[in-house]
């Protein structure tokens, strides 16, 4: 029978694991291998599931994932499955007692084992050549935007938080490094760029001693073809307040930022270990707006901590409608093993009760997102093409970042000349609860 050099990789989770798993695209390539991302089916030879960690609905679609693919294996599809990143890193000797069909489990950061684990099973050697791309990854994203990841690993130790636990202490990467990756993906077309950590305004602690996060956007923003600079991933508390005068200064650096917050309410505040107060919350939030005027603020609410009283969760409730976030989601409380919270405290709120709790805060939220985007009817954006859908160009303002936020729909008969990856302005036209609908603005 023929070698099958096809692999499989499924990428569960957050965008930080995508880019492990482009990395790991560019190095089989260099064996030989033919790779694919996210496949909605398989081609046969290896499967590799690039697995998450963080609460239990994602370790469960994890291990789902896992499971499909073995019988998969059993069933003659598929030679290997193979097993890396967050869940494996933790329960590594779990899931290799519990999965014994899987061939090999990798971690967060010894993943590379697979090429070497690969090379020996199916005699495959190092190429001289392979196809051309920046800092050893292949994007599976659209060419224009790209994930870039600046640090692994958190300092903190909110009490719920698992990811300590998995990716250990920050290490960040050097302001050098990150500029360089950026030049070589402009220079392979990209033009939009998604800052990513576990927690991005603590970048550059462990390497210069000081948060070091408005050096690195200052650096990236004078890179020639560098259209657009996001930030995920930001905490409350000690941010570092000279990052809001680049955004506000630098046309390249998108009026918006993603900060999690997950409450306001001292009490659960002070239970999660969030080290910071609901009235510096509030302080911080009036900073930002005061000096990035129209900025689009991206949060997460966390409900159903153990103890949140009914009077503590009306807090948030008052809290989010009064400081309308142009973006929230809401997770609800997951025991994670090992965690401050699954060790002191009773998980004593029930499924129900959270349930309904996150959806009184999706409800809120949705009338105001509804009325955020009905006032920009009218206004004129700029936009980036993303893909076509239908009769529509589905674009993106600097707003939005893909996958997670609305998008602006464009009728592909109102354009002319615009490609996938071209900026354009339009001006919008119509709005519903998220996205916003437009037409090409005409010189």
């Amino acid at each position: 029978m023929a070698v099958r050099r096809n692999v499989d990789i499924i990428t569960m989770g957050c965008s930080k694991n995508l880019v492990d798993s482009e990395h790991l695209i560019y190095s089989l390539g260099r064996i030989g291998f033919r790779a694919w991302s996210n496949p909605e089916k398989t081609h046969g030879g290896v499967a590799v599931v690039n697995t998450c960690g963080f609460i239990e609905a994602a370790k469960e679609e994890s291990v789902n994932m896992i499971l499909s693919l073995v019988d998969e294996k059993k069933r003659g599809q598929l030679d290997k499955v193979i097993v890396m990143g967050c869940l494996s890193q933790r329960y590594r000797n779990e899931l290799r007692a519990e999965l014994p069909e899987v061939d090999c489990f990798y971690g967060k950061f010894d993943w590379n084992g697979i090429i070497e684990y690969l090379k020996q099973e199916y005699g495959a050697k190092e190429r001289k050549q392979c196809s051309t791309s920046p800092d050893d990854r292949v994007l599976t994203t659209p060419r224009h935007y790209a994930y870039v990841k600046i640090s692994e690993g958190c300092d903190h130790h909110c009490a719920y938080c698992a990811i300590p636990l998995i990716t250990g202490p920050q290490r960040s990467r050097s302001i050098e490094s990150i500029c360089d990756e950026v030049k070589g993906l402009v220079a392979a077309g990209t033009k939009e760029f998604q800052i990513i950590a576990q927690d991005s305004t603590a970048y550059g602690t462990d390497l210069y001693g000081h948060k070091a996060l408005p050096e690195l956007i200052s650096s990236l923003s004078d890179i020639e073809g560098v259209e657009w600079l996001r930030i995920h991933y930001a905490y409350p508390n000690s941010f570092p307040l000279e990052l809001l005068d680049i955004m506000a200064e630098r046309d390249n650096v998108c009026k918006y930022l993603d900060i999690a917050l997950q409450h306001i309410d001292d009490n659960v505040l002070a239970r999660m270990r969030r080290h910071i107060t609901g009235d510096e919350i509030r302080r911080l939030l009036e900073t930002i707006r005061r000096r990035v005027p129209g900025i689009a603020l991206r949060t997460t609410m966390l409900v159903g901590f153990p103890g949140e009283t009914d009077a503590e969760f009306d807090h948030l409730v008052q809290f989010v409608r009064e400081e309308r976030f142009e973006r929230l989601g809401v997770f609800t409380y997951s025991e994670e093993d090992g965690t401050y919270a699954a060790r002191h405290f009773k998980d004593d709120v029930p499924e129900k009760v959270k349930r309904k709790r996150s959806d009184t805060i999706m409800a809120i939220q949705q009338q105001i997102s509804s009325e955020i985007c009905e006032a920009r009817k009218g206004t004129v954006m700029r936009v980036i093409a993303d893909r076509t859908e239908g009769d529509y160009m589905v674009c993106r303002s600097q707003y939005d970042s893909p996958e997670v936020d609305g998008e602006v729909l464009v009728r592909i008969e109102d354009l002319d000349g615009v490609n996938i990856g071209d900026f354009f302005d339009v001006k919008i036209t119509a709005a519903d609860e998220y996205d916003l609908y437009a037409s090409p603005v005409k010189d």
